[in-house]
């Protein structure tokens, strides 16, 4: 069985004006009502769920996407094996899927979230 794209992540600077840009652009509605100010994107609108925020002080963005899967550390490891390299462990985000992070062979960032842990 393959595994799924089931989230995108906008990720910058001024997580506001992204927000603004792809509303504008797309016709989608954002809601950044949170304490985090993260805009999610209606899936409806969009074909897969998204979020698009600002970076951490210092970070310099991303675009990425998430995998659903059924073991996040299995995952993990088999991206190792096959010249990834993990970059944030599994975690739970409150109120949120279960998620983690890993690079690519060439480093681009892949996220990954726990299979049934979308609400």
């Amino acid at each position: 069985m393959s595994n799924k794209v089931v989230h995108f992540e906008v990720i910058g600077k001024d997580g506001k004006k992204l927000q603004e840009f792809f509303s504008g652009l797309f016709g989608w509605t954002i809601d950044a009502n949170n304490p985090m100010n993260y805009g999610m994107v209606d899936p409806s609108q969009s074909g897969i769920g998204g979020g698009i925020a600002s970076d951490q002080p210092g970070g310099n963005g991303h675009l990425t996407f998430y995998v659903e899967v059924d073991d996040l550390a299995a995952t993990l490891s088999k991206a190792e094996s096959l010249g990834g390299k993990t970059l944030m462990p599994p975690m739970e985000v409150p109120g949120s899927p279960e998620i983690a992070m890993f690079a690519d062979p060439e480093g681009h960032v892949v996220g990954i979230l726990k299979a049934g842990s979308m609400s």
